[in-house]
């Protein structure tokens, strides 16, 4: 992926960038999603990231402006049938998302069915357009090391765009040691995005520093108005 690393201080425009500003809780109301879209434009973050049912919502909401919709597929289990993540993305996709983040199935990974895995990934891939941006969350936290080299390269081998480490609801979190691993693997021609545990500018930075292109975080706001204040450097 083509990209501009963060010079060694960095304005709140230029970290915002970066960020998918999440709003993923079940338990999360309409109002929620009002301020997420209205902290999306305030701040100038790169997108929004919601479940599918709440794609058309924002979408609507956001019409018109720069902020990219994306929508989570098959979450946090990865563990549904394939058709039904390839159809839960193209509902996303006509309700206005243009980034999809798929889980994996883990469970077939870790049974060593590598076929199943890129299938999987396959399907929703063939269910986006064109020009729709593909991520697939590996759950590194499930994962050995190994199983991580793994999950990059089926990713890679079934047409993703990025590679992302974590659904945040299976314990664990972006690591930069995990987020080098992935670079490595999939080269400089894909994307990687670290997700769990983004909190602060210092996590932010660790993390676009080890290789990650995009960040998404709930923290977002925090993030970009600590380094506003003065003490992220």
């Amino acid at each position: 992926m083509e990209d501009e690393r963060p010079a060694a201080k960095i304005s709140p425009e230029d970290i915002a960038k970066y960020i998918d500003h999440t709003m993923l809780r079940p338990e999360a109301a309409t109002a929620a999603f009002d301020q997420l879209c209205e902290e999306a434009l305030r701040y100038g973050f790169y997108g929004v990231c919601v479940n599918s049912g709440r794609v058309a919502y924002v979408a609507r909401r956001l019409k018109g402006t720069a902020v990219k919709v994306c929508s989570v597929v098959g979450f946090p289990l990865g563990a549904m049938t394939s058709a039904a993540k390839a159809f839960e993305a193209g509902e996303a996709i006509r309700c206005g998302a243009s980034e999809i983040d798929m889980v994996i199935n883990v469970g077939l990974l870790k049974s060593g069915d590598l076929a199943g895995v890129e299938a999987d990934i396959r399907a929703v891939r063939e269910a986006t357009k064109a020009d729709t941006v593909l991520k697939v969350i590996i759950e590194t936290a499930l994962l050995s090391d190994v199983e991580k080299v793994m999950a990059c390269e089926l990713s890679k081998k079934a047409g993703a765009n990025f590679v992302k480490t974590c659904t945040g609801f299976a314990g664990g979190g972006a690591t930069a040691e995990d987020l080098a691993l992935m670079r490595r693997v999939v080269g400089p021609g894909m994307g990687v995005k670290a997700s769990g545990g983004v909190r602060s500018y210092k996590a932010a930075r660790a993390f676009l520093d080890a290789g990650a292109d995009r960040l998404g975080a709930v923290s977002s706001v925090a993030i970009v108005t600590e380094i506003d204040g003065g003490t992220g450097y």
